[in-house]
């Protein structure tokens, strides 16, 4: 790797940890900045302050893909009302993480919301350390598939295994041929939350029953909309990570050890999520 891809990495990886301080340090200041996209006909992406939200337009309401932190509610009402009239009717949720579901807390008020058994006991376990106390978890929860049709328009919820979390869902829009991944796809590197029941080893097999489904557009949990072929070089680099990890842990690396190499091969800073939350399972899972 050279040195520009990997400051390129480091400098990702500080921008995301300035993001989270900066949430938590200005809650009832200034109000987040959110960015409205068009994907495709009648599917829009929400960006800024936490994970991207997908917004799917229909006849008779609107279902979005999940609801970033609490503090986005009113961007995300506003930026919603900015392309339909219809109200938001479903919420699909990719995982239990603050970034991705801290909405939950308004919009269960307003909205149906669905999600992975795991990731509602994710919530009602308190399993994320730094999340906020009082979040919602779904009302609506399902093991393998679920499907929601609304307005002639159908979106499915796929569970394909262990990756970010222990229930991620991987959200599929079959008539646009368009998935949003979650954090499965996420940035540069990937975060296992260990905690939550993420697993390093799982993520690709995960993400191989994912690229089976037949679409081209990507929407991310976190970054730039891609495509088929960015979610399988990310794919690819997650197994390269792996394999570079274990072959430390496997010579008899220490902790420390491998986290320098992390650090100046992927950009994992010290005192970031990857180095709180991933890097103890790593020692363990890729002996």
């Amino acid at each position: 790797m050279n040195r520009t891809f990997t400051i390129r990495i480091a400098a990702a990886v500080v921008f995301l940890a300035g993001a989270w301080v900066a949430y938590t340090q200005n809650q009832g200041k200034q109000p987040p900045t959110l960015t409205l996209n068009k994907v495709k006909d009648d599917l829009y992406e929400i960006e800024g302050d936490g994970g991207n939200v997908a917004v799917y337009v229909t006849s008779e309401g609107v279902i979005l893909v999940d609801d970033k932190y609490v503090a986005d509610y009113d961007g995300i009402m506003q930026k919603v009302k900015s392309v339909t009239n219809q109200p938001i009717r479903y919420i699909l949720s990719t995982h239990y993480h603050a970034d991705h579901s801290g909405g939950n807390t308004k919009f269960a008020a307003v909205a149906e919301i669905i999600s992975t058994a795991n990731a509602r006991a994710g919530i009602v376990q308190k399993k994320q350390s730094n999340a906020p106390p009082d979040m919602v978890p779904a009302r609506v929860t399902f093991t393998d598939e679920a499907a929601v049709n609304l307005g002639g328009k159908e979106v499915r919820a796929h569970f394909y295994g262990r990756g970010h979390t222990n229930g991620d869902a991987i959200i599929y829009f079959p008539a646009l041929r368009t998935i949003h991944t979650g954090d499965l796809m996420a940035g540069t590197s990937p975060l296992i939350d260990y905690p939550g029941g993420g697993s390093l080893v799982e993520w690709t097999k995960t993400l191989d029953a994912a690229m089976k489904l037949d679409f081209d557009t990507v929407i991310p949990g976190h970054g730039p909309v891609t495509n088929k072929a960015g979610l399988l070089t990310y794919r690819n680099n997650v197994e390269k990570l792996r394999n570079r990890a274990q072959g430390l842990i496997r010579q008899g690396k220490s902790q420390d050890d491998v986290a320098a190499v992390m650090t100046a091969e992927y950009g994992w800073m010290p005192g970031s999520l990857n180095m709180q939350w991933s890097l103890p399972g790593m020692m363990t899972e890729l002996k």
